[in-house]
């Protein structure tokens, strides 16, 4: 066998092996115990390098939780990650680009050719070769295209406005996981308040219940008033169990904002007295407040920028390209004289048919951009139709919350003399159990309506673009965080004790 072909020999066998690998490959399933130990690893990433809670937890250490540990809050933070290395990556468009190419040839025989005379045909020149059968070759070139640069440039102009416009998104799912933390906190609040107080009182109500079934068995009453009696008790189990089921989900809610583990134990902060909490501008002055700070205007505002520049885009993707190229080169033949040189080359290339296609490519161009206007404008549009409508409803469950406070105090003062008046009998009994029933409800919705009335000043914090944490941070520690919260809130209004 001619040695000349055994180089060829491994080059057969490799395409052939990656041949039969590709026609190898099926699908696989992932198994039951792989899936086991991947929901175990997601599991324990979810709640890796978290603080331990050490005590009962604040509204500020809610929220500095919620900033710390939400996965959504942290998701749009690698997104804002991610379009910071996409703008990196955009500015190294605008550089020439450096390429460095290698290879090696050999081939079976010589490369040899002969020539012949053009009017005779007959062979002019022996055959000839001028250069090796293998040689190794090497090259650096340097090139750079005008038009490629305004293109790339005009495109990391538009990166650099994502980047902006992830970091006000960002503001947003911060300005609404506040809000949802305010709301879900005083819930809980009103949980755990009211937990030690509802089993006691169902337990209650079931004895009084089993008495009243005992009596009407025994036929001590008469037997209408007795169903009567069960009727107005089963009512009151049925409110009773009803409020018992709302309470039992107010923590694990908090708990999810939080990023707690579900079923982990916790207590929260239960401050003396409630605090009305007071907008931090007037009512004049809240239009042009949403206006200036609103993430979505903001980033409205980027959006038109970036359909301003693709217009500029257009128009440069149709200019002519001028590309120069450097190059340094080595090629190890030995029949070259030079086996090392230096080039330089300029050309000039224009796609005519961007011409041609000019008038779609600036039009869809320009209305990309005016779409871009036009979303602005509905939003400014938006924007001041949820500042009243916010308004509006903030002073709403201001006037709910002071009515549900004067119920509440209303319905205890009730309960405290029904207690002292309360007899043996079973309508006594009845009396105070329909009495600690009525004031429990009234705590309760004293609490729900507190919590509606922070949401609704969270929810106004919101519309006002009012971020809730201030711009710079001195670290991101858990005790850091509180504290710049709490300050940011000091800040923003000073609460009215009542």
């Amino acid at each position: 066998m001619n040695a000349h072909h055994l180089p060829l020999r491994p080059l057969a066998a490799l395409v052939a092996g990656a041949l039969l690998a590709g026609c190898a490959i099926q699908p696989t399933p992932l198994t039951q115990d792989e899936r086991q130990a991947e929901i175990a690893k997601q599991r324990s990433i979810m709640f890796a390098d978290q603080e331990a809670i050490s005590g009962p937890i604040t509204l500020d250490e809610a929220m500095a939780r919620a900033l710390k540990y939400n996965l959504d809050h942290r998701l749009k933070i690698m997104e804002e990650a991610l379009s910071q290395r996409q703008l990196d990556l955009a500015k190294f468009d605008l550089l020439p680009k450096l390429t460095a190419d290698a290879g090696y040839f050999w081939r079976n025989n010589d490369a040899a050719s002969s020539s012949k005379d053009y009017y005779t045909g007959e062979q002019s020149l022996v055959p000839s070769t001028s250069s090796d059968r293998e040689h190794n070759t090497g090259d650096l070139t340097m090139s750079w295209n005008v038009l490629d640069f305004g293109v790339s440039y005009y495109t990391a102009k538009q990166q650099s406005d994502r980047v902006l416009v992830m970091r006000e998104r960002r503001r947003k799912v911060v300005h609404l996981m506040m809000q949802q933390v305010r709301q879900a906190y005083w819930q809980a609040v009103g949980a755990q308040q009211l937990e030690g107080k509802i089993m006691p009182l169902l337990e209650l109500t079931r004895r009084a219940l089993a008495d009243s079934r005992k009596i009407e068995k025994e036929k001590l009453q008469a037997p209408l008033d007795t169903l009567n009696y069960q009727r107005q008790l089963l009512d009151i189990l049925r409110q009773l169990e009803g409020v018992r089921d709302e309470l039992a989900q107010a923590k694990p809610r908090l708990a999810s904002i939080m990023n707690v583990a579900p079923g982990d134990p916790y207590q929260l902060a239960v401050p003396s007295g409630f605090s009305t909490p007071r907008l931090p501008i007037t009512p004049d002055a809240m239009e042009e407040t949403a206006m200036m700070n609103r993430p979505e205007l903001i980033e409205a505002g980027y959006n038109e920028r970036i359909g301003l520049f693709e217009t500029k885009k257009a128009l440069a993707k149709v200019l002519p390209g001028i590309n120069i190229e450097f190059g340094a080169n080595y090629d190890s033949d030995s029949y070259l004289v030079n086996n090392n040189w230096r080039d330089l080359g300029l050309r000039v290339s224009w796609n005519l048919m961007n011409l041609v296609n000019y008038a779609n490519i600036r039009d869809t161009a320009q209305a990309q951009y005016d779409v871009a206007k036009q979303q602005h404008l509905a939003l400014n549009m938006a924007v001041l139709t949820q500042v009243h409508v916010a308004y509006r409803d903030y002073v709403g469950r201001q006037r709910q919350y002071e009515l549900s406070d004067e119920l509440n105090e209303v319905d205890q003062r009730i309960l405290t003399h029904t207690r002292n008046a309360a007899k043996a009998d079973a309508q006594g009994k009845l009396s105070e159990i329909r009495a600690q029933a009525s004031a429990m409800m009234s705590e309760l919705r004293l609490y729900q309506s507190y919590g509606a009335l922070q949401n609704a000043y969270g929810q106004m914090l919101a519309t006002l673009g009012l971020d809730p944490v201030p711009e710079t941070v001195q670290a991101h520690d858990l005790a850091t965080l509180r504290t710049a919260i709490a300050t940011r809130e000091q800040e923003l209004v000073e609460p009215e004790k009542k």
